[in-house]
């Protein structure tokens, strides 16, 4: 075929004509060094038949395995029909001048030249297709100028040893595209369902613009930043003179038209929790490391639980078409040990643990009773339990009970919404949500009256770490699903000891055990009492419903183990259960595992947090001789939308 030539720029600036001549002698010189040092350069004779070593192995922390993939476990594209289409779109993509150059392309080397003298190091690269399958195969991925070098004579030298239909194809069938996909195979049938020859353009165009990133342009990941991409792509091949202007208009028109599927022979024995991983590893692995493939992963995830976890998510459900996420996790440490993000994978890989943004309703309430613990608050500060309203914002109660005179500790057991709003009112929503955010909240979180009961959606995920800071004596770990990295030739990549984030304190430990205290209180006596376990093992936890029952909650402490658990439809529409449903499953989920587990106690509540309870318990008593504790209720601005202060 022809291969249509791109124009080259009229005018150049003098830095730019200066890099760009230094960049055209590069590359002869290069060609000139290939014939020197060809005897020490590796064979690439064996190219075109080359497969990837074993891509990638997850384990779980006692190497069982989770996932396996290897060169059987991968589909390629058999020589000589990769789709045209497909073919211009990577060109397009990733090496424009691919026809033209000979393996290493002048006019990229003087831009990333000039680029990276004005920014004095390694800002920008110009690695040609070839270049990149020289790196993919045979090179290690360390970022320096010998490895750069070593990178530009093989491609040299594949250039003259193979053709460049031979190159193209070796490359779009071995480079990473994200989602565990090798190759544009593997790629056209995880975000399609297709086979290569059935992909569309604009689908072609779409797996070509994954190559420089593929955990974030993963249109299952951020589909608004893979439509951009592929924006980018088919302009790049209009002006390639690959497509017409009108086919780019319509193609640009198309939408993603996702039919995601499992890879075939992928099966994972977690695959939320599998495809968490892949889109956490750029965070602690280059993406030259990612790419090189070979890797071995040994994981938090604790297998037989994560089995258990599926399968009591599965019997205890109440409701055939309602979804479910759960997330366990060591509260020391962050490592995640159970993640269900849905009912099937095979159904939707939509992970409802990590990506769903759902109201917590009153698990939310944590945050509130641990700011007002910050500010100088305790258990048996009273507040008056009747119908209030704060401007337009009249909040009720579950089934419109009022109690009358209530403690602290007593309203988040029965979880009274009407206190939640006052004691915000009194200590401010600001104190609430820096708490909130010191505690790892990232969804947004405004200043209005319904913050207090879990208006501002969050992720399960999210959620359940702020839990486990909480159970953790008030120090916040990260979650984190990875414990070691191994590359191909048995190197330790990254190790959780040597290389992980250590945890941060975000609250006093006084607060954090007087805060585990209550939510003891919730189990034993108020609305978790569905989640009590046998033998009175102790347990702090708090459920939570949304507006219309739209979200069902119960995130769960014991000391060495904290567990979130969400219930609802992908719709939002009403789930017509309560949260003890949560509870419930929470519970038979905790079950087996507490067997195996040494009974532990929270931290006592600290003796000066007793010493100000007494105080305030006989402050109450002279308030209200009776001996029903009392406030004088909270008057809110009288009408309108108003801020909470």
């Amino acid at each position: 075929m022809a291969h249509p030539r791109l124009s080259q720029p009229r005018k150049l600036g003098r830095t730019a004509a200066i890099g760009l001549g230094l960049g055209i002698v590069g590359a002869v010189g290069l060609g000139a060094a290939i014939d020197i040092l060809d005897p020490q350069l590796p064979d690439v004779q064996g190219l075109g038949s080359f497969h990837r070593p074993q891509t990638i192995t997850l384990l779980d922390l006692d190497e069982q395995i989770i996932q396996q993939q290897g060169p059987i476990t991968r589909n390629k594209i058999p020589d000589g029909q990769v789709p045209e289409h497909l073919k211009q779109a990577f060109i397009a993509a990733e090496d424009r001048r691919f026809y033209e150059h000979g393996g290493v392309d002048g006019w990229g080397v003087a831009r990333a030249l000039v680029s990276n003298v004005q920014q004095r190091g390694i800002r920008e690269g110009a690695s040609t297709i070839t270049q990149q399958l020289a790196r993919m195969v045979f090179l290690s991925q360390e970022q320096t100028l010998v490895r750069k070098v070593k990178e530009a004579l093989l491609a040299l030298k594949l250039e003259r040893q193979l053709s460049k239909e031979k190159i193209l194809e070796q490359y779009i069938n071995n480079v990473y595209l994200g989602s565990n996909a090798y190759g544009a195979a593997d790629a056209a049938w995880v975000y399609f369902s297709k086979r290569p020859e059935q992909l569309t353009l604009p689908e072609a165009a779409l797996i070509a613009g994954l190559p420089p990133a593929p955990s974030v342009y993963s249109p299952l990941v951020n589909p608004d930043l893979a439509q951009r991409q592929r924006r980018s792509v088919l302009q790049n091949m209009r002006e390639a003179g690959f497509i017409t202007k009108e086919e780019e208009r319509q193609a640009n028109a198309t939408p993603l038209n996702l039919a995601p599927a499992e890879p075939k022979h992928f099966a994972s024995a977690a695959p939320y929790f599998t495809e968490w991983v892949e889109r956490e590893l750029p965070r602690i692995l280059s993406l030259d490391q990612i790419e090189r493939g070979g890797l071995t992963i040994r994981t938090t995830l604790n297998l037989d639980w994560q089995r258990h976890a599926r399968q009591v998510m599965k019997d205890h459900r109440p409701g055939e078409e309602i979804q479910g996420a759960m997330v366990a996790m060591d509260p020391t440490t962050g490592q995640v040990r159970v993640m269900v993000g849905g009912q099937s994978f095979y159904d939707s890989q939509f992970n409802r643990a990590t990506q769903a943004l759902r109201s917590p309703g009153s698990t939310f309430k944590l945050f509130v009773y641990t700011a007002a613990l910050r500010e100088g608050l305790n258990p048996s500060t009273v507040f008056i339990d009747q119908p209030t309203c704060f401007g337009a914002y009249c909040p009720g109660n579950f089934g419109g009970k009022h109690f009358g005179p209530i403690t602290m500790k007593t309203a988040l057991s029965r979880s009274v919404n009407t206190v939640a709003v006052q004691a915000m009112a009194r200590i401010g929503a600001d104190a609430v949500i820096e708490t909130a955010q010191a505690l790892g909240l990232q969804g947004e979180l405004d200043r209005y009256w319904p913050l207090a009961l879990g208006a501002y959606e969050q992720t399960l995920l999210d959620m359940t770490t702020a839990y486990a800071a909480v159970n953790n004596r008030g120090v916040y770990a990260a979650p984190t699903p990875f414990l070691t990295v191994t590359g191909p030739d048995g190197e330790e990549l990254w190790n959780r000891e040597r290389d992980g984030r250590s945890g941060r304190r975000v609250l006093d430990a006084q607060v954090a055990d007087t805060m585990a205290w209550m939510l003891q209180e919730v189990v034993k006596s108020g609305t978790g009492i569905a989640a009590q376990l046998p033998d009175r093992r102790p347990v702090a936890g708090k459920t939570g419903t949304s507006q219309r029952n739209r979200d069902l909650w119960f995130i769960g402490s014991i000391p060495q183990l904290t567990t979130g658990v969400w219930y609802g439809y992908d719709d939002e529409r009403d789930t017509r259960q309560v949260s003890g449903e949560a509870a419930w499953t929470w519970k038979q989920f905790m079950l087996p595992i507490v067997a195996t587990l040494p009974q532990q106690d929270f931290p006592p509540l600290p003796e000066s947090m007793g010493q100000r309870m007494k105080r305030q318990e006989v402050q109450n008593l002279r308030i209200l001789p009776q001996g029903h504790p009392g406030s004088t209720p909270f008057t809110a601005p009288a009408a309108g939308r108003s801020p909470a202060p």
